[in-house]
């Protein structure tokens, strides 16, 4: 039982440090990245399919993203998810590519993006101690019931915790990097 909470606890706080990453990566830091794509979903043949796997893309330069669509016809369907996308960006074809210029960021935009990546490593830290909280919770079930002695329960409350801090540890970790990487010019 006490197993099975700290396993579910430990699965749950790297699910939330591995979501803030996915969000991360789609935020632009003005070098070409596909990743910053990979949120943009086309309608191909009556279903919504990300636009990955309609086309390769792929980082041209440091500052282009090329996508080489598979169906010719879908090139106009392309263009358009990319402008409708709240990215900001302007997309050109030729042929069966299309290639994504990206402009440089604007310092004021670069401090927005710092402030919004920070915030969304907030959201995180804030669900890794709901996480811990509910784990904490269902040690005080089981020793209310008389399940696990209270030392188990203090033992197992420590090793939450030490989860938590490292969660939280690895979180700090990602924004450093993520905050470096648009505050570079």
């Amino acid at each position: 039982m006490i197993n099975k909470i700290k396993n579910n606890t430990q699965e749950r706080m790297e699910k939330s440090v591995e979501t803030l990453k996915d969000k991360l990566a789609k935020i632009r830091t003005g070098r070409a990245h596909p990743s910053l794509l990979f949120g943009i979903s086309i309608e191909y043949y009556g279903a919504v399919v990300p636009l990955n796997q309609v086309g390769n893309i792929v980082a041209e330069d440091s500052r282009t993203l090329t996508i080489t669509v598979f169906d010719k016809d879908l090139i106009v369907k392309v263009e358009r998810a990319i402008l409708e996308s709240e990215l900001g960006l302007n997309p050109m074809s030729s042929g069966t590519t299309v290639r994504v210029p990206l402009p440089p960021l604007t310092e004021e935009r670069r401090k927005h993006l710092v402030k919004l990546v920070r915030s969304e490593a907030e959201n995180t830290r804030i669900a890794i101690r709901n996480i811990r909280r509910e784990a904490n919770s269902d040690l005080k079930v089981l020793l209310r019931d008389r399940k696990i002695s209270e030392d188990v329960d203090h033992k197992t409350q420590e090793k939450i915790q030490k989860m938590t801090d490292l969660a939280v540890k690895k979180i700090d970790t990602v924004l450093i990097l993520k905050e470096k990487d648009l505050m570079e010019v």
